[in-house]
């Protein structure tokens, strides 16, 4: 997946004090989603060391922690392992690369993976296939930031848009609203962030 030889490198020193606090207003405004939900699945997507999943854990029947770095995955497989998380699991996997037939689940989450994925429309579409009828992706990114300059990531997404190319893979029921701002959070820059709700 996008910038995975980077995220490769700071795995170890990815959890700083900012990056949890960034994750658990990230997880709080997911939180508000998901309802009723302690039967269903769910997968944290690029989770990188688990940070927003794991705030969630308790939501959900199951959660797959899935990222396209080895060395991410094994930091959350070290969590799993220390806390004895019965109900979580992963895989280390690149859906920019292939396609996973037998996945399937009732929730995906995405934060703030989506800027630093290139086409992404192409795997928004291959992740409706996983969903499960009347499923949920929650996204969480960066609202559009001219301010942001970067060969790596987009700078931001316009939720309009965003919720434009969602509409047209097929998904439904389209929510999104701006929850949090924060200073210097995105590339070094004041920034606010988003959360998308879509169904299938």
């Amino acid at each position: 997946m996008g910038n995975t030889d980077k995220f490769e490198m700071i795995a170890n020193i990815y959890d700083t004090p900012e990056r949890i606090q960034i994750a658990k207003v990230s997880s709080d405004a997911i939180g508000e989603y998901v309802v009723d939900a302690k039967s269903k699945s769910a997968i944290d997507f690029g989770c990188g060391t688990g940070l927003v999943g794991m705030n969630l854990l308790n939501e959900f029947n199951s959660m797959l922690f899935l990222d396209s770095s080895p060395n991410m995955i094994n930091q959350i497989k070290q969590k799993i392992s220390d806390f004895n998380i019965r109900h979580a699991d992963t895989l280390c996997f690149d859906f920019e690369m292939e396609g996973l037939e037998d996945l399937r689940a009732d929730y995906i989450i995405m934060a703030q993976v989506l800027l630093h994925i290139q086409d992404y429309e192409f795997v928004l579409s291959r992740l409706f296939d996983v969903l499960n009828e009347g499923g949920h992706l929650l996204i969480v990114d960066f609202d559009k930031n001219e301010k942001v300059v970067s060969d790596f990531v987009h700078n931001g997404f316009h939720q309009y848009e965003l919720s434009d190319s969602v509409a047209k893979i097929g998904y439904k029921n389209i929510q999104s609203k701006t929850f949090y701002t924060g200073s210097k959070i995105f590339m070094g820059q004041d920034a606010s962030m988003f959360i998308l709700n879509a169904q299938k």
